[in-house]
């Protein structure tokens, strides 16, 4: 028993010591480690090859739709009508009549827990006017987003020659969905039923049961596209987004996904600015104010390694003084953030005020006022 005890506390030692990026091995063609927040990539294989995406292409349809509530262009409660392009989609499927009507919620979650084409396709049509239409404007919002490597040709993502994404592609359009927190009221759900309990519901991507933390995100699967997976987790304040493509088996989609995420979560932390940090007033010369006290124009986090987490300090440097006029928003000064000896930030201190340029009457005006003081 004394000769296994130092054995056991050796393998779980093991356990925890994070795994290295160099050290992951995914049963996936081509991978993707994103931090949702700072946008950082934190683990690649092969990310710009473009590849057929199967219903991940749904991860942009319903960014539109979200967009569009946000918009106030379309609204949970409002009524859809199930066309006959609609209704004929194949594969995964809520089984659309023509001329059935769905509310918008009801459909988002059919797209968000099965898959559904159909139901992709008749938010697609009620938002555009026809498939077409919308992918137009898929395509021109994936533009915008910088996606290089994708066309789409579709908006559910069945089968079409040239309907292609890459992994670096599909982390970009999961960001984008993920600032949307309310899709994750959909995008987590386990199983649920549409048309008044009628049509049950389960959800195809096993994560969201059996990985703490899951917040989503979209399978798919097709003959020519193999298993893909674009996987969101939240974990002590920082997301994670996890991109595999091309996967053999569904199992090594859903293992490539977790030891990406288990990496990430291992390894990397969210630095916060210091919201304590004492910043000095900047003296502006010949100013309506005599002073101003810079602020942080974007109090971002920081990603870090989490091994320097508890080595964080931070400093400021401000200007020893300004002439006016000082502009809102002028750069000031910086906050500089470290990690041990490292600087791993330095961010811009700001004036948050303009600050007007005295005029000679407003100059003599004071010295006559300073005069009749004394």
């Amino acid at each position: 028993m004394k000769r296994i005890f130092p054995m056991i506390l050796l393998f779980a030692l093991l356990l925890c010591v994070p795994v290295r990026a160099d050290e992951l091995t995914l049963d996936a063609p081509s991978a993707l480690l994103m931090e949702k927040q700072t946008g950082t990539v934190l683990f690649a294989q092969d990310e710009h090859t473009p590849r057929e995406p199967a219903s991940v292409t749904k991860i942009m349809t319903l960014l539109l739709v979200m967009e569009a509530i946000d918009s106030g262009a379309l609204s949970y409660d409002d009524t859809v009508t199930g066309s006959a392009h609609a209704a004929s989609m194949g594969g995964s499927q809520i089984w659309l009549k023509e001329g059935e009507q769905m509310r918008v919620e009801d459909l988002i979650k059919a797209v968000c827990v099965v898959s559904g084409n159909d139901a992709a396709v008749a938010l697609g049509e009620h938002l555009a006017g026809s498939e077409e239409a919308f992918v137009a404007r898929m395509n021109e919002r994936a533009k915008e987003l910088g996606m290089h490597d994708t066309h789409f040709l579709n908006c559910t993502g069945l089968p079409a020659e040239g309907h292609v994404t890459s992994a670096y592609d599909i982390a970009l359009m999961s960001r984008e969905l993920l600032r949307h927190e309310e899709i994750k009221k959909y995008t987590t759900i386990w199983m649920d039923t549409v048309r008044n309990g009628q049509f049950g519901l389960a959800n195809t991507n096993k994560l969201v049961r059996f990985y703490d933390g899951t917040t989503g995100l979209k399978t798919g699967f097709t003959a020519a596209a193999g298993y893909c997976l674009a996987a969101s987790a939240e974990r002590g304040g920082m997301e994670l987004i996890a991109v595999v493509m091309h996967c053999d088996t569904s199992a090594h989609r859903f293992e490539a996904a977790k030891a990406m995420l288990n990496y990430g979560f291992s390894s990397y932390a969210l630095a916060q600015p210091p919201a304590d940090v004492q910043i000095p007033s900047v003296p502006v010369v010949l100013g309506h104010e005599e002073a101003v006290t810079p602020v942080l124009r974007e109090a971002k986090p920081v990603l870090i390694d989490k091994s320097l987490a508890a080595q964080l300090s931070s400093e400021v440097s401000v200007d020893p003084a300004v002439t006016a006029p000082v502009e809102k928003w002028q750069r000031l000064g910086t906050l500089t953030m470290r990690a041990g000896d490292g600087v791993i930030a330095e961010l811009p201190l700001v004036a948050p005020e303009a600050v007007a340029r005295l005029t000679w009457w407003d100059v003599f005006r004071r010295l006559l006022r300073g005069v009749c003081m004394g």
